[in-house]
């Protein structure tokens, strides 16, 4: 490095601290400076944090390219300048502001309502940690300018997260979060922002605490989306985990005013705590994660597992399967999605409430299951790029139209199940699957059960991620290479299956199906299936989702055909290891 870079790189690590006021990384980043360690500095400050997917998010630490005070500051300041350029009556209209119980979110969101209130917002104040869904809520039943929830969703506790959502009450889409972005750019330092202090905010009535009417309000709007009956028909011996996050009373509260009552709860991950000391990723998708709560359900002979992932916006359900090892089946985020999906449109058209122009919508990564069961109850189908701020964009774009949105949902665990939430929730999504549950076992039926319907009308979807960790500026290198490579040649067969249909959405492809431009390749095959690419957009990784679909005449064996399906995953996601390999 010639002398000139590294003192650039030094002057800007100087500036950085001096806007700092968190004593942990200012001594960190001051250590680093004094000892001219520019590896460690380069780790903070190489690649600054940008609005993707889900907002910011990233390791907390010091620098742009990490999560802390100045960048929540930053990102903070641009959207204050945002909303006062674009959004009416904003400052009256105000801000919520909600976190989840990860280490820092509190200090991260006192920081959010001091500077809106700096800039003059009405801050609507969670005094709690709250799942991100009732903060949502919170934002669209108040008619706020702006939601800000500080949250990394599932992530390890190395890291935090910040989230946006409209004044429509989704989440931002371009061009708000490049907007965003740009004034975070823009910022010279966070010490000429106006700034009221926390406790001055409280005293002055610009930081409102909500009260319980909210919680009353987010409830009632979840029991309206319910399709059965009030009371349940069956009960549903449930074992319950949050995974060490926040969504324990809100689970316990949102199934138990529908009727549930044998609830089960995982004692030792109920409590929130940013640790996370049970589980090294709060994710229930990871291998381990589920192991407690497989163990209390065992010990209860338990139906169901629902386990929420720590900001209870996702939802993961495991059923009783005597046959296996583990006494209990984990079923996918595509197989519940299209359970969830065939309940509520199968009970609104037997009661005559599926409207004109219903609609359903998931991601270009998850099952192309949906569009099938959408057809057989007529109504529309559509698919968004991944995350669910393109699902909510698409349902309100429809609205305009008047189209009606009944269900979203992505295979990541993550439904919407009505219009109480503008985004996916954990909570509402498990009110609606436990009905399914109910209805079902007072027949003498289970999840699985149904599911096996489902698929002798549709066909076996089977579904796999392969996902590769590639981190660092050197990862980041090996995953442009890789696209490139499959944009420069296209693979015309893969895994010895022809392809008959090829997708790239940074280029043509995007326009001809309307869908933004997003660097994602999909590939569809001979037999139905399917293999799309992308880098994900939180996380140092390169993801490849793979289906295979296996026919299910009467008589077949359920069996046989998953070996079948099965089988052609395993030869997709060899392909797709030795794609990352070569």
């Amino acid at each position: 490095m010639s002398s000139d870079n590294k003192d650039a790189l030094l002057n800007e690590a100087r500036a950085w601290a001096a806007d700092d006021s968190d004593p942990n990384t200012l001594e960190a980043l001051r250590r680093a400076i004094a000892a001219e360690d520019l590896d460690s500095i380069r780790e903070g400050f190489d690649s600054p944090l940008e609005f993707g997917t889900a907002g910011l998010r990233g390791l907390l630490g010091f620098g742009p390219g990490r999560m802390n005070l100045v960048t929540v500051g930053r990102a903070t300041a641009g959207l204050a300048q945002q909303l006062i350029a674009d959004v009416p009556d904003a400052l009256d209209r105000g801000v919520v502001v909600g976190r989840d119980a990860r280490r820092m979110s509190t200090e991260f969101a006192k920081t959010v309502a001091e500077l809106l209130a700096g800039y003059g917002f009405q801050v609507f104040w969670n005094p709690e940690p709250v799942p991100t869904p009732v903060a949502a809520f919170a934002g669209r039943h108040l008619n706020a300018a702006a939601t800000v929830v500080v949250t990394a969703s599932h992530n390890p506790p190395e890291y935090n997260g910040y989230k946006v959502f409209s004044e429509r009450g989704s989440q931002i889409v371009s061009p708000q979060d490049k907007k965003i972005h740009q004034g975070m750019l823009g910022l010279e330092s966070l010490r000429d922002l106006p700034r009221v202090s926390f406790d001055e905010g409280l005293e002055c009535g610009k930081i409102l605490p909500l009260g319980s009417e909210m919680e009353e309000a987010y409830l009632k709007s979840l029991s309206a989306q319910c399709v059965g009956p009030t009371q349940p028909p069956a009960q549903v011996r449930c074992v319950t985990t949050a995974l060490h996050g926040v969504g324990h009373y809100w689970i316990d509260k949102a199934l138990r005013a529908r009727g549930y009552e044998e609830l089960y709860p995982v004692e030792a991950q109920a409590q929130p705590d940013g640790g996370f000391p049970t589980v090294r990723f709060p994710n229930p998708e990871e291998e381990g994660a589920l192991d407690l709560a497989l163990s209390e359900a065992r010990a209860q002979n338990a139906d169901l597992i629902l386990a929420n992932d720590p900001d209870t916006d996702r939802l993961c359900v495991a059923v009783r399967a005597p046959e296996l090892d583990a006494g209990y089946h984990v079923l996918s985020g595509n197989d519940l999605g299209v359970l969830l999906a065939d309940w509520l449109l199968r009970k609104k058209k037997e009661a005559g409430t599926l409207p004109d122009g219903a609609l359903v919508v998931t991601t270009v990564v998850s099952t192309t299951m949906l569009a099938s069961i959408a057809k057989v109850y007529g109504v529309e189908s559509y698919e968004v790029l991944t995350g669910f701020k393109w699902i909510w964009d698409k349902a309100l774009s429809k609205s305009e139209e008047g189209g009606v949105f009944i269900f979203g949902f992505e295979e990541a665990l993550g439904y919407c199940v009505g219009p109480a939430v503008r985004d996916k929730d954990g909570i509402g999504a498990a009110q609606v699957l436990m009905e399914l549950a109910s209805d079902l076992k007072s027949k003498g039926l289970s999840l699985s059960d149904r599911l096996e319907e489902l698929w002798r009308t549709h066909g076996l979807h089977a579904t796999k991620q392969v996902a590769t960790v590639l981190p660092g500026a050197e990862g980041k290198a090996r995953i442009a290479e890789i696209m490139a490579a499959l944009r420069k040649s296209p693979p015309k067969s893969i895994a010895g299956v022809p392809v008959l249909r090829y997708r790239d959405l940074i280029g043509a492809g995007a326009d001809e199906e309307g869908l933004p431009r997003s660097n994602v390749l999909t590939w569809w095959l001979e037999g139905r299936e399917r293999v799309v690419l992308r880098p994900s957009g939180t996380e140092p990784k390169l993801k490849v989702y793979l289906e295979a679909c296996a026919p299910l005449e009467e008589g077949d064996s359920l069996d046989s055909a998953r070996v079948s399906a099965g089988d052609r995953l395993d030869e997709l996601a060899q392909w797709a290891r030795d794609l990352v390999a070569a």
